[in-house]
């Protein structure tokens, strides 16, 4: 069985002292039963309440104890240095409590440590900061939309034809790379009754949840223990599903548990093993189709699906793993990292991704995609799913149609009515509520603007079936409901939902960029950048907009945004690219442009220049901000879209528009534009082109004794074309990667040579880590990895000699720790008290009480032996980097008691990579001062 380790509990503000100094200790924190202890340590005496280090030598972690439980959930939990990513901790089954491996993580300061999820800090620190933004936020009433947008003609939301019929399989649960336990391959099957031919399948997966659970107790752990049930996730969907059926598809949603229980560690969390299961299964469907006899009950039941028409649809986690499984269907992985070895024998028609995470940032460019962005997200609460609108701009043909659905009111769970409330089998929870038990105007159950959860699941019911109508069948009617038109779908209810897309063939670029010329009142802003002079956003505002979702990096080129503030009427901004674009084919100009939350009314006017000079307006336009609060994510763009028959009119040449510009045309006001295409109807055949995939490898690596070499980090480029990509490099003493552009195609090295120089210190294992983003013409599939540089050096042994172990009262009994060879890293230690056999032992009333307090939380009062102390009372102590001794005293006090001798018995233990060893043992004794 696979469970997530239980962990020390963290130890307590008073506990934060300098362990480096002579004389000082530390009492060591409750071990949790089965866990031997190990010695804890700040990073500094700035460490910030909540975060620790245990073990030494390469058994050495970072430890944050979070204030209260972080639910299981798809937003991964990161540990920062300032705006540096330290990784990716693992969660223990405490729900409180994640460690950090710091083999190889280079630590800065122990006040820039923060605990972040999905951008929103998790520590102490962050949550006081949080209380005091919704303190000082502003009492405005959320806007309204100006007026209720027309419905669409054709309203995917209805029921179809066609009866239901339903059930599940259970196949051999398979091995997946990286995983220790079998992971299942159960799934919950809907189809429609008496549909003839072959239907088009719609396969959903669900995201990172609890996976075990018994009464109101619940697990992360695979398989379930004795006496828990697996939690059903799978079945969360059927509300999807039994819409989809009715309309003629047949639908699987499959498990993902064996997965959730294990990606904690992983380094893309999950991604590609849950695009090996869903091609497992994809393949499964494949032999089943070809050999219907084999297939199980439920199956046969229902019509033959076409593997020709597949859609796939992924909650959170899940929705990268469809990404990747998209991915992956057009261009192989490599060998020996993924689950799936067998040929591709289905197409996929495009995705649909709700509330999902994207920790690679790198969408497929050429399946079309369909985005639900849940306005009260709770778990992915920085919206980072809008990337898989944004990044896929300019790297291929740009053809297939990317869809962001901003549904106003929807939390992340209530999507799957197996973590509903209400509906779930297991227990489960509004995820919205962990930001806090405050009330929120927007996103708390009641308000107007908050949907309950059938309100939520029927309009994401709706808009599922939209993207399976247009990506799937073709029906271009159902495209204004996706492509940013102004219309909505009567199915939806009362959710007030809005879109933008990119694609679909739209002609020319507006984009914000280092090439492109900016004048008048507007900026180029950095849309990932802690500098406030060239951010996008002010830093108390950095997860509050989808699109500046940060990603492996806190300062990151080629993200960038036009930024305009103004204070009067008529301040212009003009955007010209590099080189003149066309519009020649277009009906109208559409354009992405960002407005503050609950701001309405803003007006500009829009106009455009042609490369001789000649300009034409082209109408004025009007732009109302989300529903937003600091506890949600509402710098989203909306699109709007002007006609561009002025510009036909004035003469404009719209084969070579050389400048966009927009006026303001209200007294003051803030607005980012994120780009503008040319628009017209309709949706193109998309065609996938033939695109280079990049891979980044992990290596391991000895440090050895002497000289240097240099080892290459492993880059696999396949698949086909050449195409561009930007790799991060780290750069030891830095705060952020070094960054540069290169061209990759198959056959080609991509050169990240790495240098390590040999030494005969002992220290902790070195990361070199290395990342990559494609900027066109190229996909990535693993976008993270890089060279770990092992010690091969023997740990120094420690010893320990008394320096003053016989003392009168008031004086300290000293001993004195040694190492045998100085280390590179620190090293740590404790002083186990042990009872004293035979004579008088020093108890709680001859050492001062302050110090009794600060090392030990506790009092004089009781008298009691020292080694009567609670949780097994140890001294802890540090040998500072390139130190050889250190001296740990124990102060007395004089008292006017005639007690003889008193004894301290102490024993050394030490960890060799977290492994106790027990040492020799030594007493002192204390004498009555007269």
């Amino acid at each position: 069985m696979i469970r997530v380790p239980r962990v020390v509990a963290a130890a307590t503000a008073a506990l934060a002292v300098a362990l480096g100094s002579p004389g000082m200790a530390q009492a060591a924190p409750e071990p949790e039963p089965g866990r031997p202890s190990a010695p804890v340590s700040p990073v500094s005496p700035g460490m910030a309440e909540g975060w620790t280090i245990t073990g030494s030598g390469q058994a050495k972690e970072l430890v944050w104890r979070s204030p209260r439980k972080v639910p299981v959930g798809d937003a991964r939990v990161e540990f920062h240095s300032g705006n540096r990513r330290l990784g990716a901790p693992v969660p223990a089954a405490d729900g409180r409590t994640f460690r950090l491996p710091l083999a190889g993580v280079r630590l800065g300061k122990a006040e820039d440590l923060r605990a972040v999820a999905a951008g929103r800090r998790l520590d102490a620190a962050g949550e006081k900061a949080a209380k005091e933004r919704r303190r000082l936020e502003s009492p405005a009433v959320p806007s309204a939309p100006s007026q209720a947008a027309p419905v669409n003609e054709v309203d995917p939301g209805v029921t179809g034809p066609f009866r239901t019929v339903s059930g599940e399989y259970s196949l051999p649960s398979v091995r997946l790379p990286g995983y220790d336990a079998k992971v299942e391959m159960k799934a919950a099957v809907v189809a429609p009754a008496g549909a003839t031919g072959r239907r088009p399948l719609a396969l959903f997966l669900h995201g990172r949840h609890i996976t075990c659970f018994k009464g109101d107790d619940v697990d992360l752990a695979w398989p379930c223990p004795a006496g828990q049930k697996p939690v059903p996730s799978y079945r969360g969907y059927r509300h999807d599903q039994k819409l989809l059926a009715s309309q003629g598809y047949v639908t699987v949603s499959i498990s993902a548990n064996g997965i959730n229980a294990q990606d904690g560690g992983t380094e893309d969390a999950g991604a590609q093993a849950r695009s090996s299961l869903v091609r497992l299964h994809l393949a499964r469907w494949a032999d089943w189709v070809a050999d219907p006899s084999t297939a199980p009950a439920i199956v046969r039941q229902a019509p033959r699906a076409d593997l020709g028409d597949v859609l796939l649809v992924g909650h959170s986690r899940g929705g990268e793993g469809v990404n990747r499984a998209a991915l992956d269907s057009l261009t192989p992985p490599p060998a020996g990292q993924d689950g799936y070895t067998g040929r591709t024998r289905w197409t996929i028609r495009g995705t649909v991704l709700i509330g999902p995470t994207i920790f690679g940032q790198n969408p497929v460019p050429d399946v079309p995609s369909m985005t639900i962005l849940p306005g009260c997200d709770g778990d992915v609460s920085d919206l980072q799913g809008e990337i898989f609108v944004d990044g896929t701009r300019g790297v291929s043909r740009g053809k297939a149609l990317h869809s962001a659905v901003y549904m106003t009111g929807a939390n992340h769970n209530f999507f799957n009515s197996e973590w509903t409330p209400g509906q779930a089998t297991a227990p489960s929870e509004d995820d919205f509520s962990y930001g806090g038990d405050e009330h929120d105007r927007v996103c708390s159950p009641g308000t107007s603007t908050r949907l309950t959860a059938k309100q939520q699941q029927k309009a994401g019911s709706t808009y599922i079936a939209a993207a399976a109508r247009l990506f799937v069948t073709g029906d271009d009617r159902v495209r204004p409901l996706l492509d940013g038109t102004p219309v909505r779908a009567a199915s939806a209810g009362p959710a007030r939902v809005l879109t933008h897309a990119v694609g679909a063939a739209r002609s020319g670029a507006f984009l914000p960029g280092s090439s492109a010329r900016i004048s008048g009142g507007g900026r180029l802003c950095a849309q990932v950048d802690p500098r406030p002079s060239v951010s996008c956003l002010p830093p108390n505002l950095e997860a509050s907009s989808p699109h500046f979702a940060q990603w492996e990096t806190g300062k990151e080129p080629g993200r960038h945004a036009l930024a305009m503030k103004w204070s009067r009427s008529g301040t212009a901004t003009e955007l010209s690219p590099a080189r003149p674009v066309s519009l020649s084919r277009a009906k109208a100009l559409a354009l992405r442009v960002i407005v503050p939350p609950n701001s309405a009314g803003t007006k500009l006017d829009v106009g455009l220049t042609d490369a001789s000079g000649k300009r034409a307006a082209l109408g004025q336009v009007r732009l109302d901000g989300l529903p937003g609060t600091s506890r949600t994510s509402s710098y989203w763009a909306r699109e709007i879209r002007v006609p561009l028959s002025a510009a036909t009119r004035a003469g404009l040449d719209l084969g070579h528009v050389k400048t966009l510009r927009l006026t303001p045309r209200t007294a003051s006001g803030k607005a980012w534009l994120m780009d503008a295409y040319g628009w017209r109807h309709g949706t193109p055949a998309v065609e996938p082109a033939k695109l280079t995939r990049v891979d980044i490898g992990r290596t391991t690596v000895k440090e050895g004794d002497l000289g240097t070499r240099t080892y290459q980090v492993p880059v696999r480029v396949s698949g086909t074309g050449s195409g561009k990509v930007r790799l991060f490099v780290d750069q030891p003493g830095s705060e952020y990667p070094a960054v540069r552009v290169v061209t990759v195609q198959p056959g080609t090295r991509v050169d990240v040579p790495v240098t390590v120089r040999g030494n005969t210190r002992y220290a902790d294992d070195v990361d070199h880590p290395v990342a990559v983003k494609t900027v066109r013409g190229a996909v990535v599939g693993s976008h993270r990895g890089g060279l770990t540089v092992e010690n091969d050096d023997p740990r120094p042994t420690m010893t320990m000699t008394p320096v003053a172990d016989q003392v009168t009262e008031g004086k300290p009994l000293v001993w004195r720790i040694s190492l045998s060879k100085a280390a590179d890293v620190p090293l740590f230690g404790d002083l186990l008290i042990l009872p004293v056999s035979g004579g008088t032992e020093l108890s709680t009333k001859d050492v001062p009480a302050a110090w009794l307090d600060e090392h030990f939380d506790a009092s004089p009062t009781p008298e009691r032996p020292l080694s009567r102390l609670p949780d097994e009372p140890r001294l802890w102590f540090q040998l500072p980097a390139g130190g050889r001794t250190v001296d740990v005293a124990v102060p007395t006090v004089t008292d006017q008691v005639s007690e003889g001798k008193e004894a301290l018995r102490l024993r050394l233990e030490t960890y060799d990579d977290g492994e106790p060893a027990e040492g020799p043992e030594f007493t002192g004794t204390v004498r009555d001062a007269s």
